[in-house]
């Protein structure tokens, strides 16, 4: 931790949106650039946790500024690279991959799962394949590049988060339904969704306390990025 080194966090405009104002002293990114927010909104929440800070400032709990150092010296570089490595998590999508069908978690998978996946598939105009077993099967090469598209369209600062949420929920499907989800308890179904065979463990052999709040803050975490990406839409 170091030691506060302001007093006043406002707002300032930019060219291309808001940036953060310690002091009338404009926030950087790790890598030096100017932190500029795409919307007002966002721009608010950064300037929230700044605001929140003791005597002594505590990395941590700047996760939002964390995002968007990534989105800005990451992603808005290499937009084409981020999207690639997420398409990859389309072709092992936890919704895809379903226990043996003779299996009762399967009955489970499906009554969760598949009404989610097959919304996801009717936005997207899409068909992907779903998986009993470990066994990998590849994905069609029609609906990965409609994926790819769908990703390279959005802007740094969305895809972000759209990144982080894929990754903890190992679901880029889940990902992007819950960017464009209504409402604010949607993304958070979403991610109880996919955790379905966790929750399926648990009931059959009971709860581990620390595997319960790993799972707590990745949940949280999710949902501070899909919170992210959406304010970056704002």
């Amino acid at each position: 931790m170091i030691r506060r080194f302001y007093n006043e966090v406002t707002l300032g405009e930019a060219p291309g949106g808001w940036q953060v104002l310690l002091d009338g002293r404009g926030v950087k990114t790790v890598g030096g650039a100017g932190q500029i927010a795409p919307t007002r909104p966002l721009a608010e929440a950064l300037a929230a946790e700044w605001r929140r800070q003791g005597e002594k400032i505590d990395p941590a709990s700047l996760p939002l500024r964390d995002i968007a150092d990534y989105a800005i010296d990451i992603v808005a570089p290499a937009p084409e690279v981020i999207a690639h490595g997420l398409v990859a998590y389309a072709e092992t999508d936890t919704l895809c991959y379903r226990a043996d069908p003779d299996e009762p978690l399967h009955a489970r998978q499906l009554e969760v799962w598949e009404p989610l996946l097959a919304a996801f598939e009717a936005e997207h105009g899409i068909a992907l394949v779903r998986v009993s077993g470990v066994l990998h099967h590849p994905q069609p090469a029609q609906a990965l590049a409609v994926l790819h598209a769908r990703l390279v369209a959005l802007d740094s600062f969305a895809l972000a988060g759209v990144d982080a949420m894929t990754k903890l929920a190992a679901s880029l499907v889940t990902a992007l339904a819950a960017l464009d989800a209504r409402g604010e308890e949607e993304p958070r179904a979403l991610w109880q969704a996919g955790c379905l065979e966790e929750e399926w463990q648990a009931e059959l052999w009971g709860r581990d306390w620390e595997a319960e709040e790993r799972r707590a803050r990745r949940e949280a975490d999710f949902l501070r990025a899909c919170a992210f990406a959406r304010l970056a839409r704002c």
